[in-house]
């Protein structure tokens, strides 16, 4: 089987959404300096403008535009506009996440859509600009953040691991399609990582990851190929284990290492 593309800079653009702050941010910034110019999108105008100022002695370049993923029609006429005056996108991130933590009860359906809205149906939104456009010129690399939370149901996050799944489930089925039309399709499952959304924790996080190597092993992965990238590599080997359990003996052990629920 003849090796997937891997873009290279030289090629045309990278797409990072969600770039305002976290592993979106830390990824363009890394892209940026392995000479890639990024097209950086988020709704945080001011942050994005930061991002611009930060990355203006490396290599490549950041270009940056205020744009909600869950908004569609504004997203695809931001792409083509970047498109005509810019190139082609070869290279596309498409990261942008929230998370609450959550509970049975009381139960907030209202959070609960608002997580698969951006989580999902933002990714969804990306697909949809992407996936006829590289179709059509026979090349493109599309990576997916999802998460190790993805692999299991985990306490407090039902609608963020249940959006995870989501999106695994999703790059596993269309990459049996996209191999065929030239296009490297990649899920992204980090584990904690240190950004804004992981301060929401008051719970231990095993083997916390700095931003600045979560985004290196991120862009080593787009360079690399494969389906999946993951990291750190302990945790994801033990929640991979996890999977396989039965049930009896999966939800006895989250109790256990979570502490989850506390005892009355």
């Amino acid at each position: 089987m003849t090796a997937l593309y891997r873009a290279q800079p030289q090629d045309g653009l990278a797409w990072v959404t969600g770039a305002s702050s976290g592993i979106g941010r830390g990824t363009a910034l890394e892209l940026a300096r392995r000479g890639f110019r990024v097209l950086a999108t988020a709704r945080s105008i001011e942050a994005l403008e930061t991002l611009v100022e930060e990355a203006a002695a490396l290599p490549g370049s950041i270009i940056a535009r205020c744009v909600d993923v869950t908004d569609a029609e504004l997203q695809k006429r931001t792409i083509d506009e970047i498109e005509v005056s810019e190139g082609p996108i070869v290279l596309a991130f498409l990261n942008a996440g929230i998370y609450w933590p959550m509970r049975a009860h009381p139960f907030d359906a209202t959070s609960f859509k608002k997580v698969f809205d951006v989580n999902v149906g933002g990714v969804v939104n990306g697909l949809d600009v992407l996936l006829d456009r590289m179709t059509a010129r026979g090349r493109g690399q599309i990576a997916i953040n999802a998460s190790v939370a993805g692999y299991i149901g985990l306490p407090r996050a039902p609608a963020y691991s249940s959006s995870k799944a989501a999106l695994i489930v999703m790059a596993e089925s269309l990459k049996i399609e996209t191999d065929s039309l030239g296009i490297t399709l990649q899920v992204v499952n980090p584990g904690f990582v240190k950004t804004p959304l992981t301060d929401k924790n008051d719970h231990p996080m095993p083997f916390l990851m700095e931003l600045d190597d979560a985004a290196r092993f991120i862009c080593d992965g787009f360079q690399r190929g494969g389906f999946e990238i993951t990291f750190p590599w302990q945790l994801s080997r033990i929640l991979k284990f996890l999977r396989l359990l039965p049930y009896d003996t999966y939800f006895s052990l989250i109790r256990k290492a979570t502490g989850f629920p506390p005892k009355p």
